[in-house]
């Protein structure tokens, strides 16, 4: 039954303010209303767009967030390079304080706020740290961009825009050198991503990298917004997009679900696990050639 598949609104756009409002409209879901909601943006730099979440998303996110009833709205990050120098960078702060934004800097949070995550079944060595107010949070939604990963991640969506939730060397954990060390590179990923749920992922797709990444890469139109719940069933479909574009190697030649980020998930049960659980909903008839071009490729693999 199609309601018991992971539903992804799609919608095919040049506006990201339309965007992000029709995507969630299509979803049909309002998980914010009358929640403390906290935001995680793509900040790992301050690259352009997809390098990092555009501030026109960003601000359209808030907004729709606000609109939907929310009882507070933060923000929360924890970037490659410093925190606060990249959102002052990004010039994002002062848009936030107009929003009645709380930004919450990961960098300052006390060593007890990172959270000790074990698991028997996990590649990292000796489990990992998740920031508390990520565990903590009564509505995590999350925005992602639409990029190849050219440093090991293969890709970077809504699974590999949670690595920004476990900490730096500079916070006095050496994770991010294991991350990027490790021949389990993908399903470390993967696997931070189990200790929590978003209840709104919203992915910018109008550019796109489709070889390089994550910060500078080959640009080019995808001209497309995403916004699911589920975090597999939303980079399956960004991958199905990245093969509907043409991109490298490591996207076009294997299977979706081969893929060792989306594979891993599936193992650890974070979200569909074939394309037949997941329904992707055109929310025009003006994105429905486009939408119908990127299911066949899904359903292909």
């Amino acid at each position: 039954m199609a309601n018991d598949k992971s539903r992804v609104a799609f919608v095919n756009t040049e506006n990201r303010q339309s965007g992000v409002s029709s995507t969630i409209k299509t979803l049909g879901k309002n998980p914010v209303k009358n929640k403390d909601v906290l935001i995680k943006p793509n900040f790992n730099t301050a690259d352009r767009v997809p390098g990092s979440t555009h501030n026109d998303t960003l601000v359209a996110l808030v907004e729709e967030v606000w609109k939907m009833g929310a009882k507070s709205v933060s923000l929360g990050e924890r970037s490659y390079p410093l925190t606060r120098a990249v959102m002052e960078e990004k010039g994002i702060l002062p848009l936030l304080q107009k929003l009645d934004v709380n930004v919450i800097d990961f960098d300052t949070l006390d060593r007890k706020d990172w959270v000790k995550v074990n698991s028997k079944d996990s590649h990292w060595q000796d489990g990992f740290r998740v920031a508390r107010p990520i565990l903590e949070a009564e509505c995590l939604v999350s925005t992602c961009c639409l990029k190849t990963h050219q440093y090991g991640g293969v890709f970077t969506m809504s699974l590999k825009l949670h690595v920004g939730v476990v900490p730096t060397e500079r916070n006095g954990f050496p994770y991010m050198s294991e991350l990027h060390q490790s021949p389990h590179q993908r399903k470390l990923i993967a696997e931070i991503n189990a200790p929590f749920t978003p209840d709104l992922i919203v992915l910018d797709g109008i550019d796109a990298f489709v070889d390089g990444g994550p910060m500078t890469g080959k640009r080019v139109q995808g001209n497309v917004f995403l916004a699911a719940s589920d975090r597999v069933a939303i980079d399956a479909v960004g991958l199905a997009i990245l093969k509907t574009l043409g991109s490298n190697a490591q996207i076009m030649k294997p299977k979706i679900f081969e893929q060792e980020q989306i594979a891993r998930a599936v193992e650890i049960g974070l979200g569909a696990t074939s394309p037949a659980e997941i329904e992707v909903v055109s929310a025009n008839p003006e994105s429905r050639e486009y939408c119908d071009r990127v299911v066949h490729i899904l359903h292909q693999g």
